[in-house]
C-alpha cells in the first residue's frame, strides 16, 4: 500500500500524543500506518526529517488570517501567541520544534512575518531576525515548561514549595508564580519582549539619524 506524506505526518503526531517524543519511532510509525518501516523512507530518510515535517505541519494554522493595518506589536504578539496554541495543542510539540529549522513554506510564512513585524516597526535586518528568534525561543521554551507541568494552568492543588529560610526572595518568587496562571505568565514575558524589543528599535533608529 502507497502511503501519502500528509498521512505520515498526521499519523505522527497522532501517536506523538500517545507516546510522547521519546517513544515516538519510525517503527511504531510505520505500525500505526500498517506498512513496512522502509517505506517511510520514501518521504523521511530519519526521525530528525520527520521531526521537521511535524514542526512545518504544527504551524499550519498559525497567523492564517492577518488584518491589514495591525500594528507592529499587535501582530508579534498575536502571532507569538498562535505559535503557543499550536504548540500545545499537541503532547511535547515544543519538544519536536526546539532545534528544529525547517525551511518549510509554513514554518518560512510565520518567520516571516514576525520578523517583518520587527523591520515594520523600524528594525534593522539583525535585530528584526534576532529578535523574532528571541520570541520564538521564548514561546518554545514556556511551553516546554506547560507540558512538562502537565497542562495545569492555574497550579491549583500543587503544594507549596517549601524553600530554606536562607533564600526568602526565592519564596517571595514561589508564591508569585504559584498564585498566576500560566496564561498570565505567558503574557507578561511576551509583553515584556515587546518592549524590550521597542526600546532597542527606537535606539537603531535614533543612531541610524545620527
Amino acid at each position: 500500500m502507497r502511503i501519502v506524506k500528509t498521512e505520515v505526518i498526521a499519523t505522527a503526531l497522532k501517536l506523538l500524543d500517545e507516546v510522547g517524543i521519546e517513544g515516538l519511532t519510525m517503527r511504531k510509525l510505520a505500525d500505526a500506518l500498517n506498512v513496512q518501516a522502509p517505506s517511510l523512507y520514501w518521504h523521511f530518510a530519519n526521525k530528525d526529517a520527520l521531526l521537521e515535517g511535524m514542526a512545518d505541519a504544527l504551524m499550519e494554522p498559525v497567523a492564517v488570517v492577518n488584518p491589514e493595518g495591525e500594528a507592529w506589536d499587535a501582530r508579534l504578539g498575536r502571532v507569538a501567541s498562535e505559535v503557543r496554541d499550536a504548540l500545545l495543542s499537541r503532547r511535547d510539540a515544543a519538544r519536536v520544534f526546539a532545534g528544529t529549522y525547517p525551511l518549510s513554506n509554513n514554518v518560512l510564512r510565520v518567520g516571516s512575518l514576525m520578523i517583518g513585524s520587527l523591520k515594520q516597526a523600524g528594525a534593522d535586518d539583525r535585530v528584526a531576525s534576532w529578535g523574532a528568534f528571541t520570541v520564538v525561543y521564548f514561546v518554545i521554551g514556556f511551553v516546554i515548561e506547560e507540558q512538562a507541568l502537565g497542562g495545569d494552568k492555574t497550579n491549583s492543588g500543587r503544594e507549596e514549595a517549601q524553600i530554606l529560610p536562607e533564600f526568602p526572595l526565592a519564596t517571595i518568587a514561589m508564591r508569585e508564580i504559584a498564585g498566576a496562571n500560566a496564561d498570565q505568565r505567558f503574557a507578561f514575558g511576551l509583553d515584556l519582549q515587546i518592549r524590550a524589543l521597542r526600546a532597542v528599535i527606537s535606539e537603531t533608529v535614533r543612531d541610524q539619524r545620527l
